[in-house]
C-alpha cells in the first residue's frame, strides 16, 4: 500500500510541476521531457528526499533539467504575459500594444540575466512567492536568496538603463 500511495502522490504532484513549466512558458513538449526526467530522477532518488520536501525537490529538479536543455540549445524562454492585468476601463488598443511592449522589453531584459538572476525575479514578482517558499523550492538560505534578488534587482536595472542610453 505505501508504494500505491507514494505513486498516487508522486502522479498528483507531476501533474503540479507540468502545469507550473507551462505557466512559466516552457513549452508543453519540453514540459512533458522535463516531468519525465524529473520523475525518473526522483524514483532514483526517492529514498533520500524527505517527503515534507518533495514539490520543493521536484521543482527544482525540474528547473534546472530545463535550464540545461536551454543551455544546450542555447534557448531560454521566459513568459510574463500573464502580468497583463486590464481592467474594463483599460482595455483599450493603445494600452494592450503597450503593456505588451513593456513585457517584451522586460522579457528581453531578463533573458540577458544569469538564469538564476531571473528565476530569482519570476518566483519573487511574477509569482509571488515569500522569501521562504523561494527559499524552500530553490534549496537556497533565506538570507541568500535576499542577497542574490537585491544583486538581480540592480543588474536588470542597469541592463534597463543600458537599453534606455542606447535608444
Amino acid at each position: 500500500m505505501p508504494q500505491n500511495k507514494l505513486m498516487d502522490e508522486l502522479n498528483e504532484e507531476l501533474n503540479i510541476l507540468y502545469r507550473f513549466l507551462v505557466s512559466k512558458g516552457v513549452p508543453y513538449i519540453d514540459a512533458e521531457d522535463v516531468v519525465q526526467e524529473t520523475a525518473y530522477k526522483f524514483l532514483r532518488f526517492s529514498d533520500t528526499i524527505k517527503s515534507s520536501h518533495i514539490r520543493s525537490w521536484l521543482i527544482r529538479v525540474a528547473l534546472n533539467i530545463y535550464y540545461d536543455q536551454c543551455r544546450k540549445n542555447k534557448k531560454y524562454i521566459l513568459n510574463l504575459d500573464d502580468n497583463i492585468n486590464l481592467t474594463e476601463s483599460e482595455d483599450l488598443p493603445l494600452f494592450t500594444l503597450v503593456a505588451k511592449e513593456q513585457t517584451e522589453e522586460i522579457n528581453q531584459l531578463l533573458r540577458k540575466l544569469k538564469p538564476m538572476y531571473a528565476e530569482l525575479l519570476l518566483l519573487k514578482y511574477q509569482s509571488e512567492l515569500s522569501y521562504n517558499e523561494i527559499s524552500a523550492i530553490l534549496g537556497i538560505k533565506k538570507s541568500s536568496i535576499k542577497v542574490k534578488l537585491f544583486r538581480a534587482r540592480k543588474k536588470l536595472l542597469e541592463l534597463y538603463e543600458e537599453e534606455k542610453g542606447e535608444k
